[in-house]
């Protein structure tokens, strides 16, 4: 296999287990009244490779599921991510 797939897949990898933690964390903060986690963060790591991880922790934890502001642009990326993903192996 390609060491440039390997470089993206641990890149995924650690994208993923961030924004699982950021997404979480602004749930707990949530129940606390703490500080949140702010919603452009939250997207932001979205966009760069943690939707799918994020939109599925969402799912688990309910939380933002009412927020169309996440629950339509995270499945959109994730599929973006995905097809990215499957054309990097095909092609590298």
């Amino acid at each position: 296999m390609n060491p440039i797939l390997y470089v993206i897949l641990g890149y995924l990898a650690i994208i993923s287990i961030i924004s699982i933690i950021i997404t979480v964390h602004d749930k707990i903060a949530a129940k606390l009244k703490n500080r949140r986690v702010p919603e452009k963060t939250l997207l932001l790591f979205g966009l760069f490779g943690g939707a799918t991880a994020m939109f599925i922790t969402m799912l688990i934890i309910r939380h933002k599921t009412k927020h169309a502001k996440f629950m339509i642009p995270l499945p959109i990326f994730a599929v973006i991510h995905i097809v990215a993903v499957i054309l990097a192996f095909m092609y590298l």
